[in-house]
Order: C-alpha cells, then sequence, then structure tokens
C-alpha cells in the first residue's frame, strides 16, 4: 500500500522557489492550477480507492522566467470533518464511511436512514473550473468549492442542486466563445423521471449584483431523457459543435435501487455501476438554438468511456472523437490494494485505451436504402441505415493507447489537427506524453525513466498563428526516489523540452487541472 499513490503527501501552502533549468518562454506568465487526490489515510482508517483520496491543489506560479510552487488541501467540509474525528466519517465513491461504534442506537439507526438518499461529499478533486473570475475544485457530485488560485485556500462551498434539479454533475465543463459554461448533471428520479440536464452559466453579472455567484442566473438548456428510470448512464464528460451538444449514453449505467440500499447493505457505491456489454451506446445531438434533440435514433455498439476529445461539424456531419475501452476494468485497476509495489508489472488493463472517430451524418438521403452507409466523409467511419431507421455507427480508429487528451481549446468545436495526451498501453500508468497529429497519424513522444507525467496543457503563445505554436505543461512525478519531481515545458510544435522547475517536495499525481494566464488573475487588491 505505501506506494507513490497510498501515502499522505504534505502540504507546502507557502510559495517554494523551485530549481529551473533550460529557458522558459518569457510570455509564459500565469498560473498552472492541477488537483487529484493526496491523502488517503486518516487515524487508523483507509480509502479503498484512489480516487477517494482527500483532494490536494497544486500550482505552479510563473513569474519573469521564475517558477514558485505550492500545495495546500481543500478544506472541504469532507476534510475538516474527518481531521476532526481523526477518521473516515464522509462516504467516498469507492469507500463507505460507517457511523462510529460509540455512537449510540438512535444515532446509527438515523445514519443508515439517511443514507438512502446519499449527501455526498465535497471533496472535490477531479479537476478546475473557471466561471467568470471565480474559480472551483470540482469533482462529480453537486458539491464545487470556490477557492483563491493564487493561495489555493478554500472560500465557499457551492450546491448545483439549490440552482438546477441535479444529484451528480460532471467536472468538465465547456466553455463557449461567448463566455457562458455548459455542463451536464443527472436528475435522478425527479418527479417519477430520470434525466440528463445540460444547463449553461453565464459568465458575468451585472456590475451592482457583483457579489452575487454567477450561479444564480443559471439556465436549464434542455432534458434527455434517460432510457431507464433506475439505470442512469455513467458520464464523465460531453462534447460540443458550434451548433450542437454531443452525448454519448453509455451502457455503464447506475442502479439506483442499489446504490439506496449500498450502506445498509454494506458495499461502496462504486459497486452500484455495472457494464451492460449486450445493449447498445446511443448518441445524443441537442441544437443550441432550438435546445431540441435531433430525432433520428443514432447508436453503436457497448462500450465504456471518460474523455471526449473534440467535435465538430463538416458537411452536414458531426464528427466526434473519444477515448473508449471495451470493459470497465481502468476503475478497479485504482483500488488501492491493486496499486501494490510492484502494480507497473502487475496491473494490466484488460482494454487499451482507443480513440475512436464517430462521423454521423446529421443530414442524409431520407430514401437511402436500408443498409448503405450514409458517411460521404472520406472516413473508415460508417453510418447504416437500419430497417426502423436507426442509425448504426462505427468509428474509424484514430490511434491506441493514449488517455487523459487535451487540445488547444481555442480549436474546440472546431476541425482540428492535434490530441495532446499520455500515453498509457497496458498499464493504467502513463509514462510518457504524445502530440498525436490526426491527419498524418504521425506521434512525437516525450518520457524519461522513472518518469510519470500527469495530463499534457496546452498554452498557446499569445502571437501564435498555427495551432500547435505554443507549450505544452506536465507535473511529472518520479518511482526513483533520488530524483526530485518536476514541471516539465516542451514546444508544442517540435514536443523538444525547452526547460523543466525541479522542487524538492513529494508531489502527488494529480488528475486533471488549468492554465490561468496572468491577465485572468485578479490582483489582490481588487
Amino acid at each position: 500500500m505505501d506506494t507513490i499513490f497510498g501515502r499522505n503527501k504534505e502540504e507546502h501552502p507557502e510559495p517554494i522557489k523551485a530549481e529551473v533549468q533550460g529557458q522558459l518562454p518569457p510570455w509564459l506568465q500565469g498560473i498552472l492550477l492541477r488537483n487529484g487526490p493526496g491523502m488517503h489515510t486518516i487515524g487508523d482508517t483507509k480509502y479503498n480507492h484512489w480516487f477517494d483520496g482527500l483532494a490536494l491543489l497544486h500550482s505552479f506560479t510563473f513569474k519573469n522566467g521564475e517558477v514558485y510552487y505550492r500545495s495546500k488541501y481543500l478544506r472541504s467540509d469532507t476534510y475538516n470533518c474527518n481531521i476532526e474525528a481523526n477518521r473516515i466519517v464522509v462516504s467516498e465513491f469507492g469507500t463507505m464511511a460507517y457511523p462510529d461504534p460509540c455512537k449510540n442506537i438512535f444515532a446509527k439507526a438515523f445514519s443508515y436512514l439517511s443514507h438512502t438518499i446519499p449527501e455526498f461529499t465535497d471533496n472535490c478533486l477531479i479537476n478546475i473550473m473557471k466561471t467568470g473570475d471565480d474559480f472551483y475544485a470540482t469533482s462529480e457530485t453537486n458539491f464545487i468549492r470556490k477557492i483563491n488560485p493564487q493561495t489555493l485556500e478554500t472560500l465557499e462551498k457551492v450546491d448545483y442542486s439549490k440552482y438546477v434539479a441535479v444529484n451528480v454533475a460532471t467536472s468538465h465543463p465547456h466553455y463557449d466563445s461567448a463566455g457562458n459554461i455548459l455542463n451536464m448533471g443527472t436528475s435522478i428520479v425527479d418527479k417519477g423521471k430520470t434525466k440528463y440536464i445540460l444547463f449553461k452559466i453565464p459568465p458575468s453579472v451585472a456590475e451592482k449584483e457583483k457579489k452575487k455567484s454567477c450561479l444564480k442566473h443559471l439556465e436549464v438548456v434542455c432534458s434527455i431523457p434517460s432510457r431507464s428510470l433506475l439505470h442512469p448512464s455513467y458520464y464523465h464528460s460531453f462534447g460540443i459543435t458550434e451548433n450542437y451538444i454531443v452525448f454519448v449514453e453509455q451502457p455503464f449505467k447506475l442502479d439506483i435501487v442499489k446504490m439506496a440500499t449500498a450502506y445498509i447493505r454494506g458495499v461502496n457505491w462504486a459497486s452500484c455501476l455495472a457494464y451492460h456489454k449486450e445493449d447498445k451506446t446511443w448518441f445524443h445531438f441537442v441544437d443550441k438554438k432550438t435546445k431540441k434533440e435531433v430525432s433520428t435514433k443514432f447508436y453503436t455498439d457497448a462500450m465504456v468511456f471518460f474523455h471526449h476529445v473534440n467535435a465538430y461539424e463538416e458537411d452536414g456531419h458531426i464528427i466526434f472523437d473519444i477515448i473508449a475501452y471495451t470493459d470497465n476494468s481502468l476503475y478497479d485497476l485504482f483500488y488501492l490494494k491493486n496499486l501494490s509495489k510492484n502494480f507497473e508489472e502487475k496491473s494490466k488493463l484488460t482494454s487499451i485505451p482507443t480513440c475512436k472517430r464517430f462521423v454521423v451524418p446529421l443530414q442524409y438521403d431520407k430514401e437511402a436504402e436500408v443498409g448503405s452507409n450514409l458517411v460521404t466523409l472520406p472516413s473508415t467511419a460508417t453510418a447504416v441505415k437500419e430497417k426502423d431507421g436507426s442509425i448504426y455507427c462505427q468509428p474509424e480508429i484514430l490511434c491506441e493507447g493514449i488517455e487523459l487528451p487535451r487540445i488547444n481549446y481555442d480549436y474546440n468545436g472546431k476541425k482540428y489537427k492535434y490530441i495532446f495526451a499520455t500515453e498509457v498501453q497496458w498499464s493504467p500508468v502513463p509514462v510518457q506524453i504524445v502530440k498525436f497529429n490526426i491527419q498524418t497519424k504521425e506521434m512525437l513522444l516525450w518520457g524519461e525513466d522513472h518518469s510519470w507525467p500527469s495530463e499534457p496543457i496546452f498554452v498557446p503563445s499569445p502571437d501564435g498563428r498555427e495551432e500547435d505554436d505554443g507549450v505544452v505543461l506536465t507535473c511529472v512525478v518520479t518511482s526513483d526516489p533520488k530524483k526530485a519531481p518536476f514541471l516539465l515545458v516542451v514546444d508544442a510544435k517540435t514536443f523538444k523540452e525547452l526547460g523543466r522547475a525541479t522542487v524538492n517536495v513529494e508531489m502527488h499525481l494529480d488528475l486533471h487541472g488549468m492554465f490561468v494566464p496572468e491577465k485572468d488573475l485578479k490582483t489582490e487588491t481588487e
């Protein structure tokens, strides 16, 4: 258990100056903010799953060629309750917390009842989201926590469900050209219906209302009914194009009845997720202007996926790229019992992540024959008309073995060329970062022995003309105790190292994050 995954990490709330080697571009000014699990043991109790650990934020601040590191635990209610009790008292997805054995029988009985509709955790450990001038730590529950990007201090707790009827929401929102945030959540058995809700948060509020949260002006764009009342699909992200929202309803589903009884049965909520490999995967496309779903039924074979890469429209088609698996072994690999000392050799995915491109003809000849392929773009992806009028889609395989995909976000929803990602192959731990050219299939790699890089983040250069004008940032932790972790800066065009900022602390493995340019940071006096 005492691997790089399981050890509790110390926080470093005061800035530590990193040792910079190489040459960082002078325009790179701002803060790289990252989030991920950092504490897995509290008192005598341990979390079961790596994704359950308490959220540890960390940041690299770039200022005039110098780099400063800091890290701080998110002071969520979950963190505070656990630390105060010196044991895990708030349940996470993979770890159920039980009432204190010292509690009397009435208090215990009440605990059991109150878990039927779970009060979810605010341990927001997955990503960072920007709304207006504010930054939030996010996960997949209805809670987000506001943070100060400069000091990593934890500010107020926000409950989405006060503004929109959702029990869970994704940690991968989208930002449109007008500065709105688009996100999705699931409303579970509300007024006898289970549905997926797409909502929009405006960027900022009129001056006189500055003190109010942007969420007060949240609006529901539309809702998509779940195919099953008690088995909604699990999803981690969604896609957007210029005119459409792309939502994939996969047969990786949550069993609501099992979830309501999980606490009493002594099992975790993760055990209530099941992959139904005999089912179909359904595609939903919502027109942003009319807020209506495209009526044609599009589907593909069963698959499990977490990350959308990008989506765009071309000649009446929607093209979207995702990283997909043929089973749900990925989640299980991250139970801490599986992350023992030699897990790199032992932990093997039974399904390799595959970057799939679906090409979906929204406009097609309604008179087309049954069995004909309706894709008219040059692609090996197909969309075949069935007898009942539904359309069966098969993807083009772009490449295999990549995860945690990022793009130049200026190209989000548009035709694009490059994916920046981590290379994973059969072990769940990334050993290299890659730049993949979708058109030529060329792959550029950066890797170093005993180094595990995190999700690579593309930062565009201010005077950039081309899609790959800029740098890629990744936090690198090392499995060699003699080697310190570092932040790596590579030239996005050549994928050659420009420089690194080494910090002599034990850095945690993180999940997602964002780069905040200096101009988007409020000065302390504002």
